[in-house]
This record gives C-alpha cells, structure tokens and sequence, in this order.
C-alpha cells in the first residue's frame, strides 16, 4: 500500500520562503515521476511542479524561477523549495507519485496548505 507523508506548509509572508517535502513508502518508486500539484480555493488543481527519477522536472511558468524542485531517490522523498513567494501562491499543496510505465499506478497525499499573507 502506497503511503505518502507530506510535510512542511504554513503561513509565511510575501517574499519569504518555505520548502515542503514528501516522504513515499510501501512500493519501489525507481520508475515513478513524483511532484507538486496545488489548488486554491475555487480553482482546479494545477501542476506546480514534477520530476522523473531520472532527473528530469516540469515546472509551471508561474512558479519558475522561483520554485525548485528535486528528489532524493534512496529516501523515495520530493522536495519543494518555495522562494519569493506571492500571494497567489496561497493553496493547498498535494503530492504526487506516478509510474511513468504505468500510469494508472497514481497516488495522492493527504495535502498540505500554504499561506501567503502578511
């Protein structure tokens, strides 16, 4: 049973920074993409962020620069770094593991949220 444990979230002000990561468990995840997905209040949840387990990341143009994303495959754990972050950057953050073969093979965290606000 695939078990992820999201950490990290809060409140901070604009400009600051914070860094959430995930912890996966109960699984290999050798061949998954793992990363970052929000939704705020009203919205869909959007990609914010993802990276294979080769390396490779996807990030929305609205973070870029700005957010950082990166993966420690011998703890099966993805991180997000959050610098100068906005007030629209206020949502509920979810990880997320997919098998990149085999997609239906696709997990979700419980989220976290994370406010932007002075």
């Amino acid at each position: 049973q695939v078990q992820l444990e999201e950490s990290g979230g809060g409140l901070v002000q604009p400009g600051g920074s914070m860094g959430l990561s995930c912890a996966a468990s109960g699984s290999s995840f050798n061949f998954y993409r793992m990363g970052w997905y929000r939704q705020a209040p009203g919205n869909q949840r959007e990609l914010v962020a993802t990276i294979t387990s080769g390396g490779n990341t996807n990030t929305a143009d609205s973070v870029k620069g700005r957010f950082t994303i990166s993966r420690d495959n011998a703890k099966n754990t993805v991180y997000l770094q959050m610098n100068n972050l906005k007030p629209e950057d206020t949502a509920v953050y979810y990880c997320n593991v997919r098998n990149q073969w085999h997609p239906q093979y696709d997990y979700w965290g419980q989220g976290t949220q994370v406010t932007v606000s002075s």
